[in-house]
C-alpha cells in the first residue's frame, strides 16, 4: 500500500518544524521579559532550573512596555521557569512588583509590573537610576 507510505512520509515532513522548538532539559529556553506599565523599572530575572539560581538580567532597566530578550536554562520537563522582582526608577512614587512564571516554552513572554506598594527595605533609591 504504497499511499499509506506516502501519507506517513508527508505526516513526518509536516511535523519537523514543530521538533525545532521542543527544547530538552538543559537546553536554553529563548523568552521574552515585557514591561506591563507605562513607568520605567528595574527588573532582576531569576532561571530556578539553576542551582545555584542564576541572574539572567540583574537591575535591569526597561522603559513602559518595552521588552528584553533573555535565555533560560530548561528543566527535566523542557520548559524554563523564572523568579523576576520588579521597582520603579522614580523615587517620589515608588513601586515594587514580583511573581514566578513556571513552564515556559520558547518564545514565551513574562509580563512584570511594579504596582504594588515596597516592603521598607525596597523603598530607598535604586542605584541603577
Amino acid at each position: 500500500m504504497p499511499i499509506f507510505r506516502t501519507c506517513r512520509t508527508v505526516l513526518a515532513l509536516l511535523c519537523l518544524p514543530l521538533i525545532g522548538t521542543i527544547a530538552y532539559a538543559g537546553d536554553p529556553v529563548q523568552i521574552t521579559i515585557t514591561n506591563d506599565g507605562t513607568d520605567d523599572v528595574l527588573v532582576t530575572v531569576r532561571d530556578m532550573n539553576t542551582r545555584p539560581h542564576i541572574k539572567v538580567l540583574d537591575g535591569q532597566r526597561i522603559s513602559g512596555f518595552a521588552s528584553v530578550p533573555v535565555s533560560v536554562t530548561a528543566g527535566a520537563t523542557g520548559t524554563g521557569q523564572v523568579s523576576w522582582t520588579a521597582v520603579t526608577t522614580d523615587p517620589d512614587v515608588r513601586r515594587c512588583g514580583h511573581g514566578d512564571k513556571p513552564t515556559l516554552a520558547n518564545f514565551d513572554t513574562v509580563r512584570v509590573f511594579a504596582h504594588s506598594k515596597c516592603p521598607a527595605g525596597m523603598r530607598r533609591k535604586p542605584s541603577n537610576s
